[in-house]
This record gives C-alpha cells, sequence and structure tokens, in this order.
C-alpha cells in the first residue's frame, strides 16, 4: 500500500475502486484482517459514505466528522481481525466503530467546554452538579439495559436510533427483511422499557 492509498489519507467521501454492491462485505474484511489492501480499498469504498453521515448527525460539525470518518476506517483497517461473523453482521460492527468514534468526539469536545467553563467560574451551582449527574446515571442505565439484548435486537436499535435509519434502510444495511427489523425493534423496545422501568 503506497502513502497515498493510506486509510489515514483522502476524503471519505471519495470512493476507491473495488467491490459491487453485491460483494460479500464480512468476507472483505477477511482479507483486510490478513493485510489485503485492495480488499481495503474496496470495504473503503462500500463503508465511507454510510460511516461518514453515521458519524455527521452525531457530530455535526463537518471537518471533524471528516477526521472521524478516517479514525473509523483507521481501525477497521487496523483491528479487521476483531470482527467475529457470528456476533452479528459486518456493516453493524462498522457502524457500532463509527457510532463509538462519533460519540467520544462528542464527549471530548464537551469536556473540553466544560474545562473551559469551569475555569471561567470559580463556583458550580449544585443544581448543575446534580443534573450531571443525573444525566451519567441514566446514560449508564441504558448502556447497561442495552447490553441485556440479543446481538441482532442491538443491531436494528444501534442503527435505528443512533443511526438515525429507516425500517427500510436498516433491513438493506443488515440485508433482512423489514418486516425482521420491525419485529426485533418491537421486542428490543419491550426490554428496554421494562429494564428501564418506563411506564406506557
Amino acid at each position: 500500500m503506497t502513502a497515498s492509498d493510506h486509510p489515514e489519507h483522502g476524503n471519505p467521501a471519495r470512493h476507491a475502486p473495488g467491490a459491487g454492491p453485491g460483494a460479500d462485505l464480512a468476507a472483505q474484511i477477511g482479507l483486510v484482517a490478513r493485510g489485503d489492501a485492495a480488499a481495503f480499498e474496496a470495504v473503503y469504498s462500500r463503508v465511507a459514505p454510510s460511516v461518514f453521515g453515521m458519524v455527521r448527525r452525531v457530530v455535526r460539525d463537518p471537518a471533524q466528522s471528516e477526521e472521524v470518518t478516517q479514525d473509523v476506517l483507521l481501525e477497521v483497517w487496523r483491528n479487521a481481525s476483531a470482527f467475529d461473523p457470528s456476533r452479528g453482521s459486518a456493516t453493524a460492527w462498522v457502524m457500532t466503530l463509527a457510532h463509538r468514534r462519533a460519540v467520544d468526539r462528542v464527549r471530548s469536545v464537551q469536556k473540553e467546554s466544560d474545562r473551559e467553563r469551569r475555569s471561567a467560574a470559580a463556583d458550580i451551582p449544585y443544581d448543575e452538579v446534580s443534573e450531571a449527574v443525573e444525566s451519567r446515571l441514566d446514560r449508564e442505565r441504558v448502556r447497561r439495559c442495552l447490553g441485556s439484548l440479543t446481538e441482532l435486537q442491538r443491531e436494528s436499535v444501534t442503527l435505528a436510533y443512533y443511526g438515525g435509519y429507516t425500517y427500510g434502510q436498516v433491513a438493506a444495511l443488515l440485508g433482512i427483511p423489514a418486516g425482521t427489523v420491525k419485529t426485533r425493534m418491537r421486542d428490543a423496545l419491550i426490554r428496554l422499557r421494562d429494564c428501564l422501568g418506563v411506564a406506557v
């Protein structure tokens, strides 16, 4: 792989030559795990637009979204061997990496903003601390409850709610019927409701 072909370089919207829409993404990632640069170019071409779209919805800022997208694709290149087909689809694996990186960037930016705000004010109101603690506890509860879902349910919820995809788009990404996605989502939301103790 030349320097210009390295995953750290280039705009995420650039399409590299590679596999067509019918190619098996999981198989391509398997080749990437063995250091196959051509397979990575195919994976890059196929997932970069979707990764950028998800990251942009979370991060908002276009320049930061491009940076995060490059980080995600670099992580795919470096950690392709971590992908386990038995635990979910290749698309869901990549999108989970993308969502995690995007959320990390937002949190990092927020922490920096919080540090600047704290340095500007010596005293932090009790209510602000209380709200921050409650917010963190809520996030921990949601994370724990998501962990109680099956892998298939979690894939659907992650793509639909964190990624902003419709039922039809989730079905296309996972290669399953839309009706199956709706069933997964319904069952997952019931489990989340029960876990979180949300009244209906």
